[in-house]
């Protein structure tokens, strides 16, 4: 993943790479029969939540003899490295954001190639930082790329997001959230936390959380419920509480549990929550994107020592 200069749903914004009508930065032809280098198209899109692709490179094709003898026609490129989306994230807010952003590699027949995750660390109110991201390593025979797409943009505040792997938080806590699992509508999200500080660090009980919607405001009306078994049994994280006492580089584990059920009324979505290890820990917010359906109710396990 290449990193910038310097994870609420949203509405994706097509870019697509067509060179008709569009102006590439100069790029020299590498001889008759071979395929360019690839070239720049400038993009014009508005942005998606603060985020904005920039400008699209993409391998032009190889003219290759057709059928009829003295023209030539542009076969379609497999994926190619060389693609990559030049993109800023502009934060117009009062506070320092840290952004988690989801690109899509998409096919021409709309199907993703690949998708690319980029978190742009501590954006300060005003600012803007650009980056470049690229499809990553494809497998042989993948499909050539030929539209880019801004998926999902998450944001949340700078000193609550999660650390970095290999830095470690003032607290001498890192707390992070994993991809989650799913299947027939059980959803399960395990917790980390990971002692990286110098002192023993104790707990005793339950991750403290609050459910934030996507303009970070408490979502009231879904209870949360003590033991991953108050959801389903089965999921790991149905332990009643232990005191437990983590040495420097010791970690434990939690999880959040729910089901995506969807019966009579409103369903519900929630993107964020935020975190506390304990009562007095600093927050951490996490962006699980729980689809809770109308179910009403999440579970969450109890602190347990992770296994080595």
């Amino acid at each position: 993943m290449r990193r910038p200069a310097p994870l609420v749903p949203a509405l994706a914004v097509v870019l697509l790479l067509s060179a008709c009508g569009s102006e590439r930065v100069g790029h020299p032809s590498n001889g008759p029969g071979a395929a360019s280098p690839a070239p720049r198209t400038r993009v014009t899109d508005p942005p998606v939540d603060g985020v904005r692709i920039t400008a699209v490179s993409i391998p032009s094709a190889s003219p290759t003899p057709s059928a009829s003898p003295g023209q030539v026609h542009a076969d379609p490129l497999p994926a190619d490295p060389e693609v990559s989306a030049a993109y800023e994230v502009t934060n117009d807010g009062t506070e320092a954001l840290t952004y988690t952003v989801l690109f899509g590699f998409m096919s021409s027949d709309g199907g993703a190639v690949s998708n690319q995750r980029e978190t742009v660390r501590s954006v300060g109110p005003g600012r803007t930082v650009r980056g470049t991201v690229g499809p990553g390593v494809l497998p042989p025979g993948a499909p050539a790329v030929t539209t880019v797409k801004v998926t999902e943009v998450t944001k949340v505040p700078a000193a609550e997001a999660p650390a970095e792997a290999g830095v470690c938080p003032p607290s001498g806590i890192r707390v992070t959230a994993d991809d989650g699992d799913a299947a027939m509508g059980l959803r399960v999200v395990g917790l980390r936390l990971e002692n990286c500080g110098t002192k023993d660090y104790s707990l005793d009980g339950y991750p403290q959380l609050t459910l934030l919607d996507e303009d970070r405001e408490p979502v009231e009306g879904v209870r949360i419920l003590r033991g991953g078994d108050s959801i389903a049994g089965g999921t790991g994280y149905d332990d009643p509480p232990r005191p437990l006492t983590l040495k420097p580089g010791d970690s434990a584990v939690s999880g959040l549990v729910w089901r995506n059920t969807t019966g009579s009324g409103t369903a519900v979505n929630i993107p964020y929550v935020r975190i506390r290890a304990k009562a007095g820990a600093a927050p951490v917010t996490v962006t699980p994107h729980l689809d809770l359906g109308t179910t009403g109710k999440l579970g969450v396990g109890a602190w347990k020592r992770a296994e080595p």
